[in-house]
């Protein structure tokens, strides 16, 4: 990451970023414009919410048909329901936690370790970044695992950044935000879930998508595990090429989380939904 006095904003100069930017802006631009936004953007919100766990939870390992997530009631006696319990968790818990981000980032993704957690862990772990020697269940990032010295200093640099502000665009914060957290992997388990809500907390705080409308789970899922991972790969290889393809890919999955929520759009227009 770049050590210029404001280093998120020089991340928004790479090749390719500012084209990403404009791009994602435009698609919400257009789903913001939508007529049926004026008067049912809670009903869309609350969808948006339920496709977004639902791929959340997809890139976590449990891949459900959206309808059988929309139908459930009851996540925690099938350990495979339960990546899908936390994600619905965390997806209703974000909206919450706005204002405490804006002062403590680092206390925002320790209540978002425990929303996760569902007090289903019995000991102290949950709710704090490990401790050296502590074992981390990640199973779809297989990158080498920093310490715990190192998790602490860079979390610690991640919050010194968020707090102190930037002119850089939502995107760019966001992006870093959820590379950051799937590269230091914090927490003992639910890491990628954490993150991904992480992402949406800044999107929808910085102003980008007020009412939650556009959610880049439903993009990250549908670009695929493999893609999602390759572009980790840029994040943390640190290369300007690297870190903009990652900040483009999270830009391109918000778009398919703008698609998704303008056929919703359209399915109640129609009276369909």
């Amino acid at each position: 990451m770049s050590t210029t006095a404001d280093p998120l904003a020089a991340l928004a100069t790479l090749p390719g970023v500012p084209e990403a930017v404009e791009s994602m802006r435009k698609a919400v631009d257009r789903v913001y414009g939508h007529r049926v936004m004026r008067r049912r953007s809670l009903e869309i919100a609350s969808e948006a919410a339920l496709r977004g766990a639902r791929g959340s939870a997809a890139l976590a390992g449990a891949d459900w048909a959206l309808e059988e997530v929309r139908r459930r009631t009851d996540f925690g006696a099938d350990p495979e329901a339960r990546p899908v319990g936390a994600a619905l968790r965390l997806t209703a818990e974000a909206g919450q936690l706005l204002s405490i981000w804006r002062q403590s980032p680092l206390r925002v993704l320790a209540r978002l370790h425990l929303v996760a957690a569902g007090g289903a862990a019995p000991d102290d772990t949950v709710g704090r970044p490990r401790l050296g020697g502590e074992p981390v269940t990640e199973p779809l990032v297989e990158l080498p695992l920093p310490d715990a010295t190192e998790v602490a200093g860079r979390l610690d640099g991640l919050a010194g950044l968020l707090l102190a502000g930037s002119s850089a665009p939502a995107l760019v914060t966001a992006a870093v935000v959820h590379g950051e957290l799937l590269a230091l992997r914090p927490f003992g388990s639910d890491n990628g879930l954490v993150a991904r809500t992480a992402e949406r907390i800044v999107l929808i705080g910085s102003g980008l998508d007020p009412k939650a409308v556009c959610p880049a789970e439903v993009g990250h899922a549908e670009l695929g595990r493999a893609a999602y991972l390759a572009a980790l790969d840029g994040y943390v290889s640190g290369t300007p090429e690297g870190m903009a393809a990652w900040i483009a890919h999270c830009g391109r999955a918000v778009e398919l989380g703008v698609r998704e929520s303008t056929a919703v759009c359209e399915a109640l227009q129609r009276g369909a939904a």
